[in-house]
């Protein structure tokens, strides 16, 4: 089997499962063009913790982690099987990274996972594990869990953070009808620029360095698995891709990039 790319996903709103604007369409293509994977390993915005955690549910449950939308939503399932082996080799290569994981025998799948899993593969018959996201340890914490991982991507499996790259939703009532907000275009600019650069120390400085980043992202939980997606590439050549799909709502810049980096060696820093 040739390697997998890596990918980070921009989710959007719940509604993106019922709406799928531009982005849907876009995840379509891309799965078209990748090999089928064996199984999938996500790292959502919406399963945060203080320590790296790992799902080994047989058959985790789909979550909907949301509020005030409509009823056809709640009904929405993505019943893909669950991948406890995959889990326990993956919990032992974050453990020798020296990153402490805990295996959740019980976790299901949140939105940021299978809301874009529906466009990605809709027939819902590859395995999905999840690895939370630790807010508190910063872009590099989140780069060195995938490059723990990256060499699964040798193995058919597929690494994908998801987040969204710009996500301030105090903004939902200024933007949401269409005028877009002033920083997602330079934002969105300077991460492209850096990402095609691999500027590695910008990138992991992104608070201080980014135009408007605290605009972007009040907290980062939305961008940290980005660095997921980027650890994962296996290498400093990250070779990112970007693939456009639209700003939705005003605010909510819904990039998605693709990386096919070479494969890091065991135990690379």
């Amino acid at each position: 089997m040739n390697r997998l790319p890596s990918l980070y996903i921009s989710h959007g709103s719940p509604m993106t499962a019922l709406q799928p604007g531009q982005v849907g369409p876009r995840l379509a293509e891309l799965a078209a063009g990748l090999e089928r994977p064996r199984a999938i390993v996500m790292a959502s915005a919406h399963w945060l913790g203080r320590t790296p955690q790992v799902s080994a549910a047989p058959m985790p449950e789909t979550i909907h982690d949301f509020g005030g939308f409509p009823p056809e939503l709640y009904e929405l399932q993505y019943p893909a099987p669950g991948a406890p082996a995959l889990a326990k080799d993956v919990a032992m290569r974050l453990a020798e990274a020296g990153l402490q994981p805990v295996i959740d025998p019980l976790r299901g799948l949140d939105h940021g996972a299978w809301v874009p899993l529906r466009y990605l593969y809709p027939q819902a018959d590859i395995p999905v594990l999840q690895v939370s996201v630790q807010p508190s340890l910063g872009p590099a914490h989140q780069f060195a869990m995938g490059r723990a991982l990256a060499p699964l991507r040798e193995q058919g499996v597929l690494l994908i953070g998801s987040g969204s790259i710009t996500h301030n939703l105090h903004d939902w009532r200024n933007h949401a009808q269409g005028k877009e907000a002033p920083y997602v275009r330079p934002f969105i600019g300077w991460m492209e620029q850096k990402l095609e650069a691999d500027d590695l120390p910008a990138l992991f400085d992104y608070r201080r360095q980014a135009p408007f980043a605290v605009q972007a992202h009040p907290t980062d939980e939305h961008l940290l698995p980005l660095y997921f997606a980027m650890g994962a590439a296996g290498s400093d050549a990250l070779g990112a891709q970007r693939i456009d799909a639209g700003i939705d709502m005003g605010f909510l810049a819904m990039d998605i990039y693709r990386f096919d980096g070479a494969q890091a060696q065991p135990n690379a820093a």
